[in-house]
């Protein structure tokens, strides 16, 4: 099956699933405790595929990233594999995710809801940074492809251990593209 086709049908099956609900744990996932400067922002560039964690100026962690299946341009409409482009906040931690642990993005926002309604669509949700897939056949499958989800930010499931600790809700995030 060819990337493209592959990425698709991941991108459908996790898209079901979504992020946000719980998922089967393979084994209790232990939250890591960080005693540094607080992150007061996160920066996406999605063209580098480099996430960064800061503490004002200060670049605190840089981690490589896979997004959505279609990574180009901003996310318009559920469905669209597309990652987000734009200023959000962190709004929610998961714990219990299906991707090893999540971090909630607040996207769709006014703007983004009016666009999608505008084009008679809905603006898709459920937007997270999170880990990789619990599912033993989804991890295998997801890690054939950098650009796999439905439209999230994935790390590997160390990476997301720390940034589950480090990164706070109301943390602003910009993803640029």
């Amino acid at each position: 099956m060819n990337r493209r086709r592959f990425a698709l049908s991941a991108a459908a099956a996790f898209a079901v699933s979504g992020c946000s609900v719980p998922g089967q744990r393979s084994g209790a996932v232990r939250i890591k405790t960080y005693d540094g400067p607080e992150v007061t922002s996160i920066v996406v560039n999605k063209g580098a595929r480099k996430m960064y964690l800061l503490h004002g100026e200060e670049v605190l962690r840089e981690y490589k990233v896979g997004l959505g299946f279609a990574p180009l341009g901003h996310k318009a409409a559920e469905g669209d594999g597309r990652t987000p482009e734009g200023t959000y906040r962190i709004n929610r931690l998961n714990p219990n995710s299906q991707f090893h642990l999540s971090v909630g993005i607040s996207y769709p926002n006014n703007a983004d809801r009016a666009a999608a309604r505008a084009a008679g669509k809905s603006p898709g949700g459920d937007i997270f940074i999170h880990g990789e897939p619990n599912r033993k056949k989804d991890r295998k499958r997801a890690a054939r492809v950098q650009d796999w989800t439905a439209g999230c930010i994935s790390v590997s499931n160390a990476e997301m251990e720390e940034i589950f600790s480090m990164v706070q809700t109301g943390t602003v995030i910009t993803l640029r593209p």
